[in-house]
């Protein structure tokens, strides 16, 4: 099993102005953030519009990716889609590559949402891959969730081994901690929260502009520092309430570029801020810059 512990950075994917994968940039930013400190790089995350990539662009990115890493911090790829051997081939690309693990959507488009169906479409995975699946349960994105009962059903399946938990519910949060099984979060306003009630870890998508104070804020709370954890979170958090109200990919990229980790551009149907969301942001930004 691997040890997802610790800051995992779900990574913008930097766009030139029409679009395009910047793939120079990805490699650029690869080395920034590693030497910020993360402990591991989620690649074609949702932060990085992994909806709008096509499977050769993912495949491309993953590549490039586990070639620049080389072992330098762990790599964990997205390989979702709709169709199940598509998950599979792209999963069976990722571990090719070395991925530490997987991220995996539940089918999020008109799939199965009783337990029973769910549990059929990783179990089907599970069979053909030999590296850790993450679970990912952010319901008011796919309209699924996975209940607690769910989890433990899961965790019976030989590479599940982790859910992210991005729904943003403290009390289901803890009571999937109370499995006894591993629980990583993925809702940016709770992740101080997440990591005192005991919380592995994150896959955080706000780590993209603040990659340095994110692996402080973990380290603080692993130490036992609580108190100078949340005097750190009290400079982090509006940023990040901000970037939880909507907008999410542009805001973050956004503030990843006025903090200079600059990832270019939006891949439509996306949009950029307009100037009022923008001064909003940089508002939010002023306690980051000013501690």
């Amino acid at each position: 099993m691997a040890e997802l512990d610790g800051i995992n950075l779900a990574m913008q994917t930097p766009m030139h102005g029409d679009g395009s994968i910047d793939f120079a940039r990805w490699e650029a930013l690869i080395d920034i953030y590693i030497d910020a400190g993360v402990h591991g790089l989620v690649l074609g995350a949702g932060t990085g519009q992994h909806p709008y990539l096509t499977r050769d662009e993912c495949n491309q990115l993953y590549e490039l990716g586990a070639k620049r890493i080389d072992g330098r911090c762990r790599l964990i790829c997205q390989t979702s889609a709709l169709v199940v051997d598509e998950v599979i081939d792209r999963s069976r690309h990722a571990e090719g590559l070395g991925a530490d693990a997987l991220m995996i959507l539940p089918p999020y488009l008109e799939g199965p949402e009783d337990d029973d169906g769910l549990f059929e479409f990783y179990r089907s995975i599970d069979a053909e891959i030999g590296v850790d699946i993450i679970g990912y349960n952010i319901p008011q994105t796919t309209g699924i969730g996975i209940s607690v009962e769910l989890f433990k059903r899961l965790n019976q399946l030989e590479h599940f081994n982790y859910i992210k938990d991005s729904a943003g519910d403290l009390t289901t949060h803890q009571e999937y901690l109370a499995t006894g099984y591993k629980v990583l979060n993925g809702c940016d306003p709770n992740t101080v929260f997440a990591f005192i009630a005991g919380a592995q870890g994150c896959i955080w998508g706000g780590a993209n502009y603040m990659p340095r104070e994110s692996v402080q804020l973990y380290e603080l709370v692993a130490s036992g520092d609580h108190a100078a954890a949340m005097l750190l979170w009290q400079r982090m958090i509006p940023s990040l309430l901000c970037i939880w109200r909507g907008q999410y990919i542009a805001k973050v990229k956004t503030a990843a570029r006025l903090r200079g980790f600059d990832g270019g551009s939006l891949r439509a149907p996306l949009q950029n801020l307009d100037h009022q969301a923008q001064r909003e942001l940089e508002t939010c930004l002023e306690p980051l810059d000013n501690g």
